[in-house]
């Protein structure tokens, strides 16, 4: 699963009594979620629309069904609606102890990734519709929720963030990951010092750390190298498919920079020809 072209890791987790989640289960809800197993090895759309269906008649508290169901529909507001009543279920079937006690632990608890997949699902389709504030919202608390991050939201919100020009919260968000290692960190920095700044020499050292983390995004920035119409399946640290998909999800905020684009252009050809070709 991708959201804004980063891949979802889907990491190994406990149940809320510490043992190992099954595939099976022995309650209805383990029965509906073993059908969406077998939906997501299905490749025809149709296919696992029936058998979310065919779960949610067992279950109607399978999130993942609802999610099933917005993926395999077109109508932006359908897809929405579907991952709306995926949190609904969701939020049923963890109960409200889960919200008091597991905060800071979702996803790292096998029963949370449901409701959380539903839940981004639902902030992507919110911000695609124009809601912003509302999209805004459902990720921050999905970081409130789980601060590790398994899903990758954090760069999702970055991303929103710098397109609506709230910079100083985007600079509270990579301090707040300040370990992090992907090219989405280092390459947002070099954005938003010549925002600031403009052509100094914090935004050139910033330039020359992502250069380091990855030396691909300029090529795609400067459209030196065509983005392909499908996003990479996987991505890697410090390759092509990252500096793809950071491309992909920041392009238009570095468009709307006036000049960022002809003094990286610029910089590039001064420091590193070889960059681009």
């Amino acid at each position: 699963m991708t959201l804004f072209g980063w891949v979802v890791v889907e990491m190994a987790g406990r149940t809320r009594l510490g043992e190992p989640g099954p595939r099976g289960g022995r309650d209805l809800l383990g029965q509906a979620q073993d059908l969406i197993y077998q939906a997501w090895e299905t490749p025809n759309l149709k296919k696992r629309a029936a058998l979310a269906t065919k779960a949610l008649a067992i279950s109607p508290n399978c999130a993942d069904a609802y999610v099933v169901l917005a993926e395999a529909t077109a109508p932006l507001d359908e897809a929405l609606e579907f991952y709306r009543k995926g949190v609904e279920a969701g939020e049923r079937a963890l109960g409200r102890r889960a919200f008091v006690e597991d905060v800071g632990h979702f996803w790292g608890i096998l029963e949370t990734r449901p409701y959380m997949r539903a839940r981004a699902g639902l902030a992507q389709s919110l911000w695609s519709s124009g809601r912003r504030d509302e999209a805004l919202e459902h990720y921050r608390d999905l970081l409130r929720l789980n601060p590790n991050d398994n899903q990758g939201l954090r760069y999702i919100l970055a991303t929103c963030l710098l397109e609506l020009g709230r910079d100083d919260e985007v600079a509270e968000l990579l301090n707040t990951y300040p370990d992090d290692v992907a090219a989405t960190w280092p390459w947002t920095s070099v954005l938003l010092a010549f925002r600031k700044q403009g052509d100094d020499s914090n935004s050139n050292a910033k330039l020359a750390a992502a250069l380091e983390t990855n030396p691909h995004v300029p090529a795609f920035l400067l459209g030196k190298k065509k983005l392909p119409r499908a996003l990479p399946d996987m991505v890697g640290f410090g390759d092509e498919s990252e500096a793809i998909c950071y491309a992909a999800d920041n392009l238009e905020a570095w468009q709307a920079t006036t000049g960022a684009l002809a003094w990286l252009a610029d910089r590039i050809n001064a420091e590193r020809p070889t960059i681009l070709h």
